[in-house]
């Protein structure tokens, strides 16, 4: 069937309110996107039953009349009586969806009603500037090293990111970049390639800089981890003139940067490159020294504050049957030997990998590599529900890894010798949600058994806790208890922050609480230094908005990359790089971010 014009006008408009949603605003007002919602809802419905047809309407007037000044406090109780009779009571999907949406809205932001009330505007917290900026977890200033791209001023473009984030390189592999969620490019026709941008500076830098370093305090810090939370802190507190040392456990510095992502995403010679131009600000480092309680004690006594940024290197259990079994190992032992260069043969073998996170790919992946004959991820849930990256997924899937989904393990099963020989699961059906996501549950099919000569199991991590609980250090759910500012209550001048403080997060995420730690444990010592940069942007380009495609990185064949470690994506090319940063709209100029103050020099 052909569209008619009008259908064709209509399917556009469908697309640009996609477009719209798809763009994570940060700060619109509850009240008025409530009383959005509900209109839309209003114009999706047949009419049939009264419930819709009638009380979406007569729940948008009270919405209208709580925006414009008109309502009290028995609005509010009118407001939620509606939207919970719609709920109950509306035949289809099209009325009670909608009232449920409105009653979590009601439920959920009833302080932000009642503010409407009282003072007939919105006290909705809207002091994101940037999208892009606001929904980076480190607030680089990313409108402004894009427009130094474009420019071909790359050295500057990475002193720019280096103001908030010192580790340019390794987030331009590695981020997962939820900036690009919240670009308003996307509302036009794809988000900014934000990544590849920052990639693309750091490999096209025309010269390399020092950063400039406040004069010495001679304020000792101890650091107590080499991960990206630990050096983005140890960075920053170095170039604001303290005397920095880092105790790092194991050979290298890096932590789940180097023994947690394999050399085809991050490789590890260009991982050491920036950890040594960091380490040049001034930094010590001692490389093999555990802390545990009492070392720590000993830190506190020596050293003017302490930085307790200890990962999340330890794995969660299976709990079943024959775990314990020779064959079934850690996923994150395997990625710590590789990052010591200590490759397993697994020439020939067939392989299982439980779990559907980032980890989990990047052990399946490794062990194609590895020369293993045939890897099997078992994941309880669908592949729409793993945590890992899209892109890590589909990588995973064209190097000839195999994704079982909706197949739960039951058991390990061993041979006559005592070693696993496969892994028993059992079929699963998806369910209804349960903490946000869609829970399976056992299937009526019956169970079967996955053979192999090793399972790697990749289901989570913990930090190692006890040796500090045991000190009086607060700790739950194994990590540990902070104030707001990251201080340990209790204990002076001691941080923590990062993986031990919040649980497994992102690279970017550590990055922050780094950045953060440092700006605390600066106050702590009685200083106030600020950190910022004297590069100017280039003069802003008045250019007419015309639609553009997304570039996108490039992989090498599947074929010729499993053969070897060297790096999987390729990056954009100079005409690439300059088109793509043409695109951006420079949030920080125009509409709300230049109302709002627009760029932030310094922090």
């Amino acid at each position: 069937m052909e569209r008619s014009h009008a259908q064709a006008v209509m399917d556009d408009l469908h697309d640009a309110l996609g477009r719209r949603l798809a763009v994570s605003s940060l700060a619109p007002c509850p009240v008025e996107f409530t009383a959005a919602l509900v209109n839309l809802c209003s114009t999706q419905s047949c009419g049939k039953c009264t419930p819709c047809r009638v009380g979406l309407s007569a729940l948008s007037d009270l919405l209208a009349d709580v925006l414009e000044g008109r309502a009290d406090e028995s609005t509010l109780n009118l407001i939620e009586r509606t939207a919970r009779t719609i709920y109950l009571s509306s035949d289809c999907a099209i009325g009670y969806e909608a009232g449920a949406m409105a009653l979590t809205a009601i439920r959920g932001f009833r302080d932000d009603f009642e503010h409407h009330i009282r003072e007939h505007s919105c006290g909705f917290d809207r002091e994101a500037r940037v999208p892009c900026v606001s929904g980076c977890p480190a607030h680089v200033d990313i409108p402004g090293y894009i427009s130094l791209v474009e420019a071909g001023r790359y050295a500057d473009a990475v002193k720019v990111i280096r103001k908030n984030n010192p580790l340019p390189l390794v987030c331009g592999l590695v981020c997962e970049h939820p900036c690009e969620m919240h670009c308003r490019r996307g509302m036009v026709d794809d988000p900014m390639n934000i990544l590849a941008l920052k990639r693309f500076a750091t490999e096209h830098m025309e010269e390399d800089y020092r950063p400039w370093i406040a004069p010495l305090t001679h304020k000792r810090i101890a650091i107590v981890g080499g991960g990206p939370a630990g050096i983005s802190c140890a960075y920053y507190l170095a170039i604001m003139g303290h005397d920095v040392t880092i105790f790092e456990q194991r050979r290298h510095l890096g932590g789940m940067l180097r023994y947690g992502i394999p050399s085809y995403r991050l490789p590890r010679e260009r991982l050491q490159e920036e950890i040594d131009w960091i380490l040049e600000c001034g930094i010590k480092v001692e490389l093999e020294h555990s802390v545990d309680g009492e070392e720590l004690a000993r830190l506190r006594e020596d050293y003017d504050s302490v930085y307790l940024a200890i990962g999340a290197h330890t794995d969660k259990k299976l709990g079943l049957p024959n775990e314990d079994a020779p064959g079934v190992e850690s996923a994150v032992k395997m990625l710590r030997a590789i990052g010591d260069e200590e490759m397993p043969d697994l020439t020939g073998q067939r392989i299982v990998v439980v779990g559907g996170g980032n980890v989990a790919m990047d052990v399946a992946r490794s062990a194609v590599r590895l020369g293993a004959d045939k890897v099997t991820i078992v994941y309880r849930r669908r592949i729409c529900d793993m945590t890992a990256q899209d892109a890590e997924i589909a990588g995973a899937q064209a190097e000839g890894c195999e994704i079982l989904e909706l197949t739960a393990p039951v058991a390990v099963e061993v041979g006559p010798d005592g070693r696993a020989c496969g892994l028993r699961v059992q079929p699963q059906i998806i369910g209804e949600p349960r903490r946000g996501r869609p829970a399976p549950r056992a299937s009526e099919d019956p169970e079967r058994v996955v053979p192999c000569e090793r399972i790697y199991v990749a289901i989570g991590q913990d930090i190692v806790s006890a040796p500090f609980e045991a000190m009086g250090i607060a700790c739950k759910w194994g990590r540990v208890v902070t104030e707001p500012d990251g201080s340990v209550p209790g204990f002076e001048g001691l941080y923590c922050g990062g993986d031990c403080q919040t649980g497994p997060a992102t690279v970017i995420r550590a990055i922050n609480a780094g950045k953060v730690a440092a700006a605390n444990i600066d106050h702590y010592l009685g200083y106030d230094h600020k950190v910022g940069i004297d590069t100017e942007l280039p003069p802003l380009k008045l250019k007419g908005l015309h639609k553009c495609g997304r570039c996108e990185l490039k992989e090498r064949e599947a074929g010729e990359r499993t053969s070897d470690w060297e790096l999987v994506e390729q990056g954009l090319s100079p005409e690439e790089a300059r088109q793509e940063a043409s695109r951006c709209l420079r949030c920080d100029h125009f509409g709300f971010g230049a109302f709002r103050g627009g760029r932030i020099d310094q922090w």
